[in-house]
Order: C-alpha cells, then sequence, then structure tokens
C-alpha cells in the first residue's frame, strides 16, 4: 500500500511506543516481517529538541526507508516547526499523536486530549500539512474512537483530516477513557475506513495472526498495527503474513535463532545507548522475551542485577543455550502470559499503543 509517494511493502505495522519503538527496535521488527514502522514520540518542545532523549529518538542510522516520525504538542505553530526540525533530520513520513492516553500528555492536552477540541485540532493538522507539503512530506494521524464513550468523534475529526490533506489515519479502538482497558472495538474503525478514501489502520489488541486477519475482516481497515503483542516477540508481523499466505500457522522460531536475534538487538541497542542507559533499559526487552519461557520470571530478577554490557550478553546467551537443550523450539506462550505488562507503569512512563 501507498503512504504519499511511498510504497510499504506489506499491511503489519509497527505501533510508536514511548520507550519501546526506538530504532533498534524499529529495524528488528522490519527485519523480522513488518511493513513498516512508526517512531517514538517526539516532543514538539523546541527546548527539548537537543537533549539526549530527544537526539536518541531521532536517531534513524542505517533505518530502511519510509522513516515515520511521530510529533507531539498541542500549539499548530510549534507543531509545524517540529515536522520541519525532524524532516531535516531524515523523517519521510510525520505522524500526529492524537492518540496517546497517558496522563502526563493528556493533561497538557496533547495526545488524545486533542480530541476534545476539534478546532483545535484540525488547526494543528492544518499547520503540519502546510509544513511538510514543500518537502513531499506525507502527513498521517493516529487517533482514538475518541475522548470517552459518550463522545466519540472519531469519524467527524477523521474527515475533517482527510480534507486537511492527511495521508493515512491509524485508529486504535478505544476511547481515552479506556486507556488500555477493557477489549478494543472496532466498530468504530469500520465507520471511520466507511467516511473517508484515505488509507486506515486498525489498531487494538491484536495479538495473533488469527485476530490480525478477523480485525482486518470487521473493520475492512488497508493494514493492522500491533504494539505490545510485538513486545519479546517481534516475529509476530512474520507469523501473521504467513498466516495470511498459507492459511495456517507456521512453526514457533527455533529457540537458537530467537538467542541469534535478541543477541543482535542488544548490541544495537547497547551501541545506542552505551553501557550505563543502555543495559537498563533492554532488560525490559529482555524481559518480554523470556516471561512466558520456563525459567524466565527468575531469568527476569537475575537481569535486574547485572550491570555490564558483557554480563548481561553472555547471561542471554547461555539462558537461550539452556532452554534449547529442552526446547528445540520456544515454546507456546498463552494469552495472559503475553498481556501481563503493568498499566499503571505504561500509562505513568510511556504513551503505549495497541
Amino acid at each position: 500500500m501507498a503512504i504519499g509517494p511511498h510504497t510499504v511493502p506489506n499491511r503489519l505495522f509497527v505501533a510508536p511506543m514511548a520507550g519501546v519503538t526506538d530504532r533498534p527496535f524499529r529495524m528488528l521488527c522490519k527485519q523480522l516481517g513488518a511493513g513498516y514502522a512508526v517512531s517514538e514520540m517526539v516532543t514538539s518542545r523546541k527546548d527539548l529538541w537537543h537533549s539526549l532523549k530527544t537526539s536518541r529518538r531521532a536517531n534513524h542510522d542505517g533505518e530502511t526507508a519510509p522513516i515515520s516520525v511521530q510529533i507531539a504538542g498541542t500549539d499548530a505553530a510549534m507543531m509545524a516547526e517540529a515536522a520541519a526540525y525532524n524532516i531535516d533530520r531524515g523523517a519521510q513520513i510525520i505522524d500526529i499523536n492524537m492518540g496517546c492516553p497517558a496522563k502526563k500528555v493528556c493533561n497538557k492536552w496533547a495526545g488524545s486530549a486533542l480530541m476534545q477540541d476539534e478546532p483545535l485540532a484540525l488547526e494543528i493538522i492544518e499547520a503540519v500539512v502546510a509544513a511538510c507539503l514543500p518537502h513531499n512530506v506525507p502527513v498521517t494521524l493516529k487517533m482514538r474512537t475518541g475522548w470517552s464513550q459518550q463522545h466519540k468523534n472519531a469519524q467527524a475529526i477523521a474527515r475533517a483530516a482527510e480534507s486537511a490533506g492527511i495521508a493515512m489515519l491509524t485508529v486504535h479502538g478505544r476511547t481515552r477513557e479506556q486507556g488500555y482497558k477493557g477489549q478494543a472495538e472496532y466498530d468504530t474503525i469500520a465507520a471511520v475506513k466507511a467516511a473517508v478514501r484515505v488509507p486506515v489502520v486498525a489498531n487494538g489488541d491484536i495479538t495473533s495472526p488469527e485476530k490480525a486477519v478477523e480485525v482486518m475482516r470487521l473493520t475492512g481497515a488497508d493494514a493492522v498495527m500491533i504494539g505490545r503483542a510485538a513486545q519479546g516477540q517481534p516475529w509476530i508481523f512474520g507469523d501473521i503474513a504467513h498466516y495470511v499466505t498459507h492459511g495456517q500457522r507456521r512453526a514457533r522460531p527455533l529457540t537458537l535463532q530467537a538467542r541469534q536475534w535478541l543477541i543482535e538487538h542488544l548490541h544495537d541497542h547497547h551501541s545506542l545507548y552505551g553501557e550505563f542507559a543502555g543495559v537498563r533499559t533492554a532488560r525490559k526487552h529482555i524481559g518480554w522475551a523470556v516471561r512466558a519461557l520456563p525459567g524466565g520470571e527468575a531469568f527476569r530478577q537475575h537481569m535486574n542485577t547485572l550491570d555490564r554490557i558483557d554480563e548481561q550478553v553472555r547471561a542471554v546467551s547461555d539462558f537461550f543455550e539452556q532452554l534449547s537443550q529442552t526446547h528445540d523450539r520456544l515454546p507456546e506462550a498463552h494469552a495472559c502470559d503475553l498481556d501481563d505488562t503493568d498499566t499503571a507503569e505504561q500509562e505513568a512512563s510511556s504513551c503505549m499503543a495497541n
């Protein structure tokens, strides 16, 4: 499918997740079957652009095109300037965040809080589109179904956004009020798809190949976007692609192959963050990878005691080597094992998707 002038190889997208979808993780997901990935949320505050955190988030070294950067803020002029700033640093697609439910974002009227103020939301969309147009950079929008159950306005915003020049819409099937609780509903996504002509991407509770196909059928969406289910199993994109092509699941990854993927990811992660921050931020990725495996919880606890790159890499390598002695392929994980992410931690620290 096409996003403006860019053609992506498939309809399986990686959701933007703060603290997760950095360059190493995006590249890993693309390597394992994702057709497209959106960066972590980048602030529109100019005074933070040169911070270490923002510079890492804006790092696209070696990343395959198209490079998509998500920006967040509440001031139209600042958002337009942020779009231009990121284009100068390699962004080929700009995504506007209107879906993050985190309190620290919504309290500043950014993220999904913008859905409460449709005139401001449209002003921001128009300003960002105008800033990107001279560079032939398409603008996309990620939003929720509405602010609350009583205030669902995704269709209205979608129509206005399309008229303003938005090239693609992603809809998370929950209101801001829901956060990440309850079940995603797909009726509103289907309604948005019926209301516009631009591509629509469905997001929310897509945890398996079967669910991905079901969501595509229920919504008529042009693509699906996966967030939490890719944490610890980035090969889910390849799993879905295989299921769509062959009508059945493929075998679980070989244990030693999974070890190789994780070790390569760790090397890339450490090179971006350095030893002190790299070892600590890698712990969540390792934890997600082992959480449903035999001995995984004990290993997670042990991992938190290691402070050096060599110790961390060696421990991960040894864990999977030992597991391969009894499990040639990774044991099947259950849905409950893959949905144990702490919601409070998510909302406090980041804007998670899916």
